[in-house]
């Protein structure tokens, strides 16, 4: 994998070629970033520049000795002359393929049966499938890869032994050893026994710790690393990403784009169910809580239970979204954030117009609850979002959030109609 072959990111893949290039890489890198921003590609991509042959020599050129003749540098952005992996030299190859004897990976796995004590090479011909299909896939999806169900997914001691072992032998291709762990916060106490390696890394060791949330993570291997944070992609490189990557209608893209809040995995999601109704599901629920209609509510909770916790995801997300553009219809001039795409077209002429219609919806939103309301069911939402991705019961998470809901809006009780 090559940075070029990353969504956007631009700034993060110059920063961690200058660390090579200006000699400042330190022994342990912390890859910090939400889901679907290419933290993993990344580390990846980065494993890869650092054993690439053909990107040493190029370095080396740059890098002048005392009575060379200096070279100018290339322009920033430009691919090649050191400023990314050649992906054609033998290293690049086995390194594309999650095959270079010198790049080890470990992640979260499962037990296959009791007593058993599961390493991440155990998992190696399925993750190196997964991560060449779903790039950009999360936990979640890795353990339904593997067949978790409901299993919980560690990195385990046995795991941890055999990383000192692996980093403890001499490098077979490569100068650098390089590990990346990804998801570091399924990493126990037994990760204190990586705190000597760490410490005291044997020559010319890398260690690549690729994580979705600090606070997780163990506070003495957290102290140890060098921070490397992963921004949230901007809509345009959303967008441009559907268009090129998965051709999708511009329309299209720009309204994914638009909901999914800079997470290309989120909109690969909205784009496998592109079809769905959520906002006349939004309707019908806000509607029941409006009314105090507990009948209404029941049926609503056990249609949405019935959806699966993908889909329940992005019903919460595309709720905050709208929440957000009814924040923004309220506090901005309407005619300038709202503009769509077709307001220049006779209303017969026009393609089915979401945007207009989420205009309209937010307006509504903004009718039935206040400012302060608004930002306490944009938290509850948040909150409800993070226990579905720990496999909360969703019939007791969507009971409870239509009771906090009511209590929120309850003094103003304004009904949602089409």
């Amino acid at each position: 994998m090559q940075f070029k072959d990353i969504i956007g990111q631009q700034l993060v893949k110059e920063q961690l070629v200058q660390m090579v290039q200006q000699n400042r890489l330190s022994h342990a890198l912390l890859f910090l970033g939400k889901e679907g921003r290419g933290a993993l590609s990344l580390a990846i991509a980065f494993a890869q520049y650092i054993v690439c042959t053909s990107a040493k020599e190029a370095e080396q050129k740059l890098s002048p000795g005392l009575f060379e003749e200096v070279l100018s540098p290339p322009p920033p952005g430009e691919v090649g002359r050191g400023l990314d992996s050649c992906g054609t030299c033998p290293a690049c190859i086995k390194a594309d393929k999650l095959i270079h004897p010198d790049i080890h990976f470990s992640y979260p796995v499962i037990t296959r049966k009791p007593g058993d004590k599961p390493k991440s090479t155990d998992y190696i011909s399925e993750w190196r499938e997964f991560v060449c299909g779903y790039a950009y896939g999360n936990i979640y999806d890795w353990l339904q890869f593997i067949g978790a169900d409901n299993k919980q997914g560690n990195i385990t001691a046995a795991e941890v032994e055999d990383i000192n072992h692996k980093l403890n032998l001499k490098g077979f291709e490569s100068q650098y050893k390089i590990l990346i762990m990804w998801m570091p916060e399924f990493l126990g106490k037994e990760g204190n026994k990586l705190l000597k390696l760490i410490e005291e890394p044997p020559p010319d060791t890398l260690f690549i710790f690729v994580a979705e949330d600090e606070s997780t993570i163990l506070p003495t291997i957290l102290s140890r690393t060098q921070l490397v944070k992963i921004p949230a992609l901007t809509d345009d490189e959303v967008e441009e990403a559907l268009i090129t990557r998965s051709k999708v209608e511009n329309n299209k893209a720009r309204q994914i784009a638009g909901v999914c809040s800079g997470n290309y995995r989120e909109s690969l999601q909205m784009l496998q169910h592109a079809e769905e109704d959520w906002q006349t599901l939004l309707r019908e629920w806000l509607n029941a809580i409006a009314k105090n209609n507990t009948a209404a509510q029941i049926k609503w909770i056990d249609e949405i239970s019935k959806l699966g916790r993908e889909k329940q995801k992005q019903f919460l997300r595309y709720f905050i979204h709208l929440l957000e553009q009814a924040v923004r219809v309220r506090m901005i001039d309407e005619s300038t954030n709202f503009k769509t795409p077709f307001s220049n077209m006779p209303e017969k002429a026009r393609p089915d117009d979401r945007f207009g219609r989420e205009k309209d919806f937010a307006i509504r939103l903004n009718r039935l609850c206040s400012l302060s309301a608004q930002q306490a069911i944009i938290t509850e939402l948040d909150k409800a979002t993070y226990y579905i991705e720990r496999n909360a019961n969703a019939k007791m998470l969507f009971h409870a959030l239509c009771i906090r809901l009511f209590h929120i809006i309850k003094d103003n009780s304004l009904i949602l109609v089409n």
